[in-house]
């Protein structure tokens, strides 16, 4: 069985390139993959799923042609589409896991994360991520009309982008201390995310001196970035990464 895992495609209305990159992708590989994990950020914003804008349209009927074919796809939010819920994941015939989904890969007991719960040292940036994950909150925001909607989301993003050129590039990558706590307490030894925008395969020692590993799955820009993984390896396509640093052996 073979698993395709992309993220931080960071979809707009605005760079429809960038949709058609994602379509080509997609189609290429429906006779290679079994099922497909999107890991947050899918779309650069997302005001709500009674919201879908028109520009999504050959997106949305991609997906819905992979599920047809018998393709299993799984979505899950990110720090931009947070609002994304289960009437959008219906809609393609996806399902949405929750951030933090356990799942077997090649007997290897793996834990599926956007990414941005690592990112403790950004203090502020926890602190908001705790506010906007409120459901109530959610709930409010999505009985606003659409042009307040759209008005919050840009004061937000405005702010967010004021704050980040303040910050250092430390602040903003995961904790490797938190990392490991979440591996340990997790007792897994395959963690895959997205958000930081530095796809890499890392390999970490635990303390009975087994080696565990996180794959960081890239951005998209003008080129896509994604993951493969079957019963014996995994390999992460990405321009950034090559040779024998983008692949492990599962078995």
């Amino acid at each position: 069985m073979t698993k395709l895992f992309i993220s931080d495609l960071h979809l707009s209305p605005s760079n429809p390139t960038l949709t058609q990159l994602a379509c080509d992708l997609l189609d290429a590989k429906k006779n290679q993959v079994d099922e497909i994990y999107i890991l947050g950020d899918i779309f650069n914003t997302w005001l709500g799923d009674d919201l879908v804008p028109d520009e999504f349209a050959s997106f949305v009927a991609t997906l819905q042609a992979l599920s047809a074919q018998g393709i299993k796809l799984h979505l899950m939010v990110g720090n931009r589409d947070f609002m994304l819920g289960h009437a959008f994941a219906k809609t393609v015939g996806a399902r949405l896991l929750d951030d933090g989904y356990l799942l077997d890969i090649a007997g290897h007991k793996t834990l599926l994360l956007h990414g941005d719960s690592l990112c403790i040292d950004d203090v502020s940036y926890q602190r908001y991520r705790r506010v906007v994950r409120n459901p109530i909150l959610q709930c409010l925001f999505l009985a606003l009309p659409a042009r307040f909607r759209q008005y919050i989301s840009d004061k937000i993003k405005q702010k967010s982008q004021q704050k980040k050129q303040m910050k250092t590039a430390m602040i903003m990558d995961v904790n490797q201390a938190e990392v490991v706590r979440v591996m340990r307490e997790r007792q897994i030894d395959l963690l895959i995310h997205g958000h930081t925008h530095r796809p890499a395969i890392h390999s970490l020692e635990t303390q009975a001196g087994n080696k565990v590993h996180r794959v960081v799955l890239g951005d998209w820009q003008d080129k896509v970035s994604y993951l493969l993984i079957d019963d014996r390896q995994l390999r992460l396509h990405d321009h950034r990464v090559a040779g024998e640093e983008s692949q492990l052996r599962l078995t």
